[in-house]
């Protein structure tokens, strides 16, 4: 019985320009270290082929030292990997797959299909039909020839493609590189490997994306996965398992604050956080000032224990009470100015000043209290 490792979207070569230094190196490695745990899989589980459906690098420009790091990932494999070229390195006359095999880097069991092509592993079981980007942006399905492309009876037939499957994104999302929702039907595929979507997604019995191996970005769409894909026989329906793959987990945390115990659960949710987290928080709603000097203290607590925090609170109001007020001694004409700043951010009639009081309201009560030891640093 064949089985498969189906994987994509590995973007190595991607940097993270968002993030400090030392956190970007470090999710740029993991990409690289992703790759090697693939490896490792595809051996322990014997598979018959790895596929990769695209997008093996982030661009074009990837220097030598990071080819040739990626190629030695793959020593622990010593079965066919089967590669085609995706969106982000398209198989142009001078890509980064001509820089790898010019300078040799390229491991001889690993199988390019630059070009639309068949590809016969008869010893294996299986034929891969493949459908490489040669562009980044097509707008004509490269999976067609598929339908009557012709390969030897008994073997399964395996697709190899990377883009949009239509019909299955939003209507309002124009998506370049069309496939075609039926194509394993029509062309008669055993399975069809997908690359492009950055999550593990199902599209029909025969067909998937496997998502990225490391997580890249905050939407939530279950990725840090390979496919690990059984088939019996030529018709069977294929047995997919998920296999997690992933190192770092990529949280987006939303929270709305109006009263103390809303500060409490959120607080008591980044206690949870872990150290392969990279976390964005947002946070809205209003506070008063102990309740933010309680919030600012769980934020660099969580901070301390993730691999990264983002903490976006412009959309969080400060409402000192009268007893925030006594408590930062701010009588007289301090009092008065905090009076009227919280007064102000408040003022539905002029948003763009109403952003600014609360910006002065928290950076001066932020002051007062690191003034009196009783702030964290925001």
């Amino acid at each position: 019985m064949p089985r498969f490792l189906h994987t994509a979207d590995w973007q190595i070569g991607r940097q993270y320009s968002q993030f400090p230094m030392e956190d970007g190196a470090l999710l740029a490695e993991a990409r690289l270290e992703a790759v090697a745990t693939l490896a490792r899989l595809a051996t322990e589980h014997a598979v018959d082929a790895v596929l990769v459906a695209g997008d093996v690098f982030d661009a074009q420009a990837v220097s030598e030292r990071t080819l040739r790091r990626l190629f030695a990932q793959l020593a622990g494999y010593a079965g066919p990997w089967l590669m085609i070229p995706g969106n982000h390195d398209a198989a142009l006359a001078e890509s980064v797959w001509t820089c790898a095999q010019r300078i040799g880097a390229v491991p001889s069991n690993v199988h390019l299909a630059l070009a639309p092509c068949v590809l016969d592993f008869a010893s294996r079981g299986f034929m891969a039909l493949a459908a490489p980007l040669t562009q980044r942006h097509t707008y004509n399905d490269l999976t067609e020839w598929f339908d009557s492309a012709p390969t030897t009876d008994g073997l399964l037939r395996i697709g190899l493609a990377h883009g949009c499957v239509q019909g299955l994104l939003a209507e309002s999302i124009d998506s370049a590189n069309p496939i075609g929702a039926d194509r394993a039907r029509l062309a008669r595929l055993d399975y069809l490997a997908l690359g492009d979507w950055h999550g593990c997604r199902q599209v029909d019995e025969r067909t998937w994306y496997s998502g990225t191996p490391e997580a890249d970005r905050f939407r939530d769409n279950d990725p840090g996965f390979a496919l690990l894909v059984d088939i019996e026989a030529p018709g069977a329906l294929p047995v997919v398992t998920r296999i997690e793959t992933g190192r770092f987990r990529w949280r987006a945390l939303e929270a709305t604050l109006s009263v103390a115990s809303d500060v409490d659960r959120l607080a008591g949710e980044l206690a949870g956080v872990q150290s392969s987290d990279v976390v964005s928080l947002r946070v809205a709603g209003q506070v008063d000032l102990q309740a933010l000097v309680r919030l600012r203290a769980a934020i660099d607590l969580a901070h301390a224990s993730v691999r990264h925090l983002q903490a976006d609170l412009s959309l969080l109001r400060l409402m000192p009470t009268a007893a925030d007020i006594a408590t930062l001694d701010a009588d007289g004409y301090l009092g008065d100015v905090i009076a009227e700043l919280r007064d102000a951010q408040s003022d539905g009639t002029r948003p763009e000043a109403a952003g600014v009081a609360a910006e002065a309201l928290n950076l001066l009560a932020t002051l007062l209290l690191e003034g009196r030891g009783q702030a964290p640093a925001p």
